[in-house]
């Protein structure tokens, strides 16, 4: 009989082991405009977090970018979010579009580097920053970080209030740009971007990107160290003549501080070890490295289930 009650117990403890281990959990991920990179990279995640984590349902959800997704995150309605890493401080520490509302966000992991597209196409007579003077410029949805990156790379130009201004996704950036109703948009995006290839591949049409690198000085002074200059390479999309240089920003994956550590932990694990699962979907995601996660990348703290995962692989992370 005590062989059996042990063997009974033994069985209940496994049981509730593997129920623990299986415990059913639903997350949701704020991605971005359908046209952008953070759309096709959270559905991905959303299906590699529901095929290798037992017990998971994970969904990615459609929205204007990284300002909704970090007020998403910060507020409980969504779990984890894509976000440009200078608009991820700016809701940290409550400034610009987060003044006086500071978001209780943590990092999950550093990804790749956000760059910045400043779009044109030859017939506008745009062929530089300076050039965009009095003209019709897309600065990005409302709810993305676009906007803010670009009022304030125009700031450097001494363009802010000297263009009209108009606040489209991607997508309608680059239809309104089809049909004339715009000269130019700006869009902060991994390389290729769908929507900016679906342009250059338009017959008739001839894409430009206006060179604009030299911003980053000017950035990095009076924002604080986020920003690097870089370029897109003539290779990034059809019919681009010449590279251009331009602000990268790097993007981060965020959650909000109170998801317990075992979960965050989880996630973070996962994408290491699925990350050629990652890369089959954007080339983009390939930038992702352990190197990349110490190199001051993200201005906002890792969640202690992320430091956990790192520190596993030797890295000290705050």
């Amino acid at each position: 009989m005590k062989f059996f009650r042990r063997v009974a117990v033994f069985l209940a403890v496994a049981l509730a082991c593997a129920g623990a281990a299986a415990e059913s959990r639903t997350l949701s991920i704020g991605s971005g405009n359908t046209g952008g990179v953070y759309y096709p990279l959270a559905g991905g995640l959303a299906q590699v977090l529901s095929r290798h984590v037992p017990g998971w349902q994970v969904t990615a959800e459609v929205t204007g970018g990284s300002i909704d997704n970090l007020k998403l995150v910060g507020s409980g309605r969504s779990d984890i979010g894509f976000a440009m890493a200078d608009a991820a401080w700016d809701a940290y520490a409550g400034n610009d579009k987060f003044a006086g509302r500071k978001q209780p966000l943590r990092t999950l992991m550093v990804l790749y580097p956000n760059r910045m597209h400043v779009v044109t196409v030859e017939g506008t007579g745009i062929a530089t920053m300076k050039d965009l003077e009095g003209r019709r410029v897309s600065l990005g949805s409302p709810g993305g970080a676009t906007e803010v990156w670009a009022l304030r790379i125009l700031d450097t130009y001494g363009l802010h209030d000297r263009i009209k201004r108009e606040r489209l996704s991607v997508n309608e950036s680059v239809n309104a740009l089809k049909d004339r109703k715009i000269d130019a948009f700006f869009w902060g995006g991994g390389v290729p971007t769908a929507a900016v290839t679906d342009l250059a591949a338009t017959p008739g049409v001839k894409v430009r990107l206006l060179d604009h690198g030299e911003a980053v000085d000017a950035l990095n002074k009076k924002y604080g160290p986020l920003y690097s200059r870089n370029v897109i390479p003539k290779s990034g999309y059809p019919g681009m003549a010449k590279d251009a240089s331009n602000v990268n920003v790097w993007n981060v994956l965020v959650v909000n501080a109170a998801m317990p550590d075992d979960v965050a932990y989880a996630i973070v694990k996962t994408v290491f070890e699925r990350r050629a699962d990652m890369i089959a979907v954007h080339k983009e995601f390939a930038t992702l490295s352990l190197e990349y996660q110490t190199k001051g990348a993200s201005p906002i703290p890792f969640h202690p289930g992320a430091v956990r995962f790192f520190a596993e692989k030797g890295l000290k992370l705050q």
